[in-house]
């Protein structure tokens, strides 16, 4: 078994250089090593109960992180695009698939129907992480296949309701429409009662208990008592991780949550996919190869037709709508996710051979999405296609997450900064992770922040990105928790200036090795005011004051008296 284990890794550590090297997401990577490691192939693991209940957990962190995305204030915004794009785009690739299903296979036409829909998904984690990695995400094109995945998004709700209905075991087509709508309104609601008046104060005493381990098993606990309430009411558990990421996306907390959740999601996403490999039957599909291709070919025709239409009739750009298009044009983890939960649940609204064609179908174009993409651009840089389009290298158009200057903590220091900052009409974010003191400074009008600054994905969320922040300020009183934010701050942009706080002069110089633009001992500069005040009361004049401070202030304090450095 330690063997097993040990080439099980080497195996997933090469896929994933390979893959990253080609630009390809560690979804991928997680499928081929399960189909590697699978029976049919090294037969090093075979799919077990034990595997099985790791990869449902992976489901229920795959909905949690889709849910972590939405909030009400967001599709408020964002609603004309969501709901007109978005359902336009579904719509349409569902109506065109439709007909190609219906005279292709002998489905129910309730079943045709629910295919069409779930070839209308795409990978939503796989196209968000696409547009980051390109750069893209806040450009026009990105914002507008984000609204197009959120509305995928919404719809899983309603599909995953109406799972019965499709399966035949429910005909009451109307009655299932109006429970639909009702459960819908109901989450809306419950997503804005309970998040506010319950969820924020239970986390709010969570994280003034400074705890990590409290604060992630509180996260936990969230979405297990959703999903069994989900479970309990005979619905998908996976709906009710959903539901408790979009409840705590409407907290303060999101961007926290997302930070400390993500290690632990993406492990359990990984099971879930590397189940899915070993699951494949590689020999039985291998018999139906030319189907598998077929299909992800008209797939991919299909979905790329339906959506530049859509894109150009909405007057998109033809280079924009030819992005969107291609990025969206594979199935999605909604789609393996629906197939799953018909297997696991005994739901036979399709054959078990149809199902198996159709999760290869969707994990192929998966796969494919990326490389496509290259291809796209090599052909464009060689002005093969769109050659009468120029290549669009325009900075994001996204600017409401732009801070020119990130304060990590949000103390004494902290705020008087930003107070000085919005006086002068200076785009700022100000993070920290006292709960109180975030709560109170918004309440003042300050835009603060709840986060851990010494966290990658907080820092990124928060606007900080390199030729972007002109400024980062370290105000925290605690010198180990600045050395972590310090670091993390050059991992994300290196070469911007970081301006520090240190309480003395032994904390100084120490900030002073992480090569911090600047780092001011408060105590000594309070007592430099002090003294100025003294000299100037007994008729000292200005000049010779302020010389004598550059005297001091000289070669890092040297003109200081090096035993009372250290004293406060």
């Amino acid at each position: 078994m330690t063997t097993a284990i040990l080439i099980f890794f080497a195996i997933l550590f090469v896929l994933m250089c390979m893959l990253r090297v080609a630009r390809i997401g560690a979804l991928v990577a997680f499928l081929v090593a399960g189909i590697i490691s699978g029976p049919y192939v090294l037969n090093l693991f075979q799919l077990s109960d034990t595997w099985t209940f790791l990869g449902d957990l992976g489901i229920l962190f795959l909905w949690f992180s889709l849910g972590l995305e939405i909030n009400m204030r967001r599709l408020w915004d964002m609603r004309r695009t969501i709901f007109g794009f978005g359902a336009a785009q579904v719509l349409m690739v569902a109506v065109m698939m439709f007909p190609i299903l219906a005279g292709l296979t002998s489905w129910s036409m309730l079943g045709c129907i629910m295919v069409a829909l779930l070839f209308a998904m795409s990978s939503t984690s796989e196209d968000i992480q696409l547009l980051t990695d390109r750069n893209q995400l806040n450009t026009n094109m990105g914002r507008q296949t984000f609204s197009i995945l959120l509305f995928q998004d919404l719809l899983s709700i309603p599909l995953l309701a109406m799972l019965p209905v499709f399966a035949g075991k429910s005909f009451n087509l109307g009655a299932t429409a109006i429970d639909v709508l009702v459960l819908s309104v109901a989450l809306i609601v419950g997503v804005v009662v309970v998040g506010r008046f319950i969820l924020n104060p239970l986390m709010r005493l969570v994280a003034r208990l400074k705890s990590r381990e409290a604060f992630v098993l509180a996260i936990m606990l969230n979405i297990i008592i959703w999903a069994a309430v989900m479970d309990f009411i005979g619905l998908p558990v996976g709906l009710g991780a959903f539901l408790a990421g979009m409840l705590l996306s409407e907290t303060i907390y999101r961007h926290q949550v997302d930070a400390e959740i993500s290690p632990y999601a993406m492990l359990f996403m990984a099971f879930f996919f590397i189940s899915l490999g070993m699951g494949l039957n590689l020999p039985f599909l291998g018999q139906y190869w030319y189907i598998i291709l077929a299909g992800v070919a008209g797939l991919a025709i299909v979905k790329f037709i339906a959506i530049f239409i859509v894109a150009r009739v909405r007057h998109v750009s033809t280079p924009d709508a030819t992005m969107i298009a291609l990025i969206l044009a594979q199935g999605g983890e909604f789609g393996l996710l629906m197939l799953q939960t018909m297997k696991s649940s005994g739901i036979d609204a399709l054959p078990q051979t149809h199902q198996e064609i159709l999760t290869a179908i969707i994990i192929v174009s998966i796969m494919l999405t990326p490389i496509l993409l290259a291809v796209f651009d090599w052909l464009r840089r060689h002005g093969i296609i769109l050659s009468r389009y120029p290549i669009n290298t325009d900075e994001p158009v996204d600017k409401s997450n732009r801070p020119v200057v990130v304060i990590c903590g949000f103390g004494r220091v902290g705020q008087i900064i930003a107070q000085m900052l919005a006086a002068k009409n200076i785009p700022y974010v100000a993070i920290d992770l006292d709960v109180n003191a975030v709560m109170i400074g918004r309440e003042h009008g300050y835009n603060v922040v709840y986060g851990n600054t010494s966290n990658d994905t907080v820092l990124r969320d928060f606007g900080l990105a390199p030729r972007r922040t002109r400024a980062v300020v370290v105000a925290l009183d605690n010198i180990a928790t600045a050395r972590r934010t310090i670091h993390t701050v050059r991992n994300i942009a290196p070469r911007v200036k970081i301006f520090a706080r240190a309480r003395n002069l032994a904390d100084t110089h120490e900030l002073l090795k992480l090569n911090v633009t600047e780092a001011l001992p408060e105590t000594i500069e309070s007592s430099f005011m002090l003294g100025s005040g003294v000299l100037s009361h007994l008729g000292v004049p200005d000049s010779k004051i302020a010389a004598l401070l550059d005297t001091m202030r000289a070669d890092n304090y040297s003109g200081i008296d090096g035993t009372i450095a250290d004293r406060n």
